[in-house]
């Protein structure tokens, strides 16, 4: 049977919309929660945990499934990465706040890792349903984890897609490498840190690479794990890349800003997860539990 983790702290920066959804999650699956938000948004955090705690109350639950603790400064943070209460972590932040999980959390940790998404534009591509998804993967919301962040174009279709999608991402910024610089003379030169960055916000890096091969290569160099799409006609490929790429989400001619609980049918997520163990991709009410063998015999014995 699935029975809950127990204590569930979350970590997390800015939005205050984690403190609803954490805590409606971890309560739901039978956890409690506790919650260490930051600085910037601590009046409404606290807010939110106390109408939490209030309807808790009146649902006939502990108050004390949902906590709160202050956001503090740096010690604070290290504190609450070290509390022998919680069963698991989950941190949600940019890369400053995983790399301190990382370092000093002594309990078992999710992480909601970062998300350099890419769109790789196969040769065989339907080139106007690229632009779409190109533009919707970037556009849509840039500041979130499954916006994507770099674009691959194959050599083969580059000379006609690259002008056309440049024209479609108005007020996006694009770095690209030489080839890329060769067919759209205004763009300014991507670094390696560049393509190893993910920008939450209107910047794109954009590579053109020779074959399916050297895509992948590519990905497998940069991704995080979190969502990876490419664009073609042709089922060979498609197959080739959903079985090699490797990440939470490996998507067929589809926007990778689809990578996200709701849409999924989860529901509301708790995170992303860009590890392998005990969840990966985002996290719903399932991940939130694990197991228990309940075994109800009549004397039987081994032999």
């Amino acid at each position: 049977m699935r029975v809950p983790l127990g204590v569930v702290g979350v970590v997390y920066e800015n939005r205050p919309n984690v403190t609803a959804d954490a805590a409606a999650l971890a309560v739901k699956a039978g956890n409690a929660v506790v919650l260490r938000g930051s600085s910037a948004a601590a009046r409404s955090n606290g807010q939110i945990v106390e109408l939490l705690r209030l309807a808790a109350a009146k649902a006939g639950l502990p108050e004390d499934a949902v906590l709160a603790v202050p956001p503090g400064d740096h010690e604070t943070v290290r504190a609450f990465l070290q509390l022998p209460v919680l069963d698991c972590l989950v941190p949600r932040g940019g890369r400053q706040l995983l790399a301190a999980v990382r370092q000093y959390a002594t309990v078992p940790t999710i992480i909601d890792g970062e998300g350099n998404c890419h769109v790789y534009v196969d040769r065989a591509a339907d080139l106007a349903m690229a632009e779409a998804i190109v533009v919707n993967a970037k556009t849509q919301r840039p500041s979130v984890c499954n916006a994507a962040e770099t674009l691959l174009v194959h050599a083969e279709v580059a000379e006609t897609f690259l002008p056309r999608v440049a024209a479609a991402l108005q007020g996006v910024e694009l770095v690209g490498d030489e080839r890329v610089r060769r067919i759209l003379p205004g763009v300014g030169p991507a670094s390696e840190e560049d393509f190893a960055q993910e920008f939450l916000g209107p910047k794109l890096a954009v590579g053109v690479v020779d074959d399916l091969e050297q895509a992948m290569a590519h990905i497998a160099r940069y991704s995080t794990g979190h969502s990876e799409a490419i664009v073609t006609e042709d089922l060979r490929a498609a197959e080739r890349f959903l079985a090699e790429v490797d990440a939470a989400a490996v998507l067929v001619n589809a926007s990778t800003r689809f990578v996200d609980g709701g849409e999924l049918g989860l529901g509301a997520e708790i995170g992303i997860s860009t590890q392998k163990l005990h969840v990966r991709g985002p996290m719903g009410l399932r991940a939130l539990t694990s197991v228990k063998y309940q075994i109800r015999g009549e004397g039987q014995v081994r032999s």
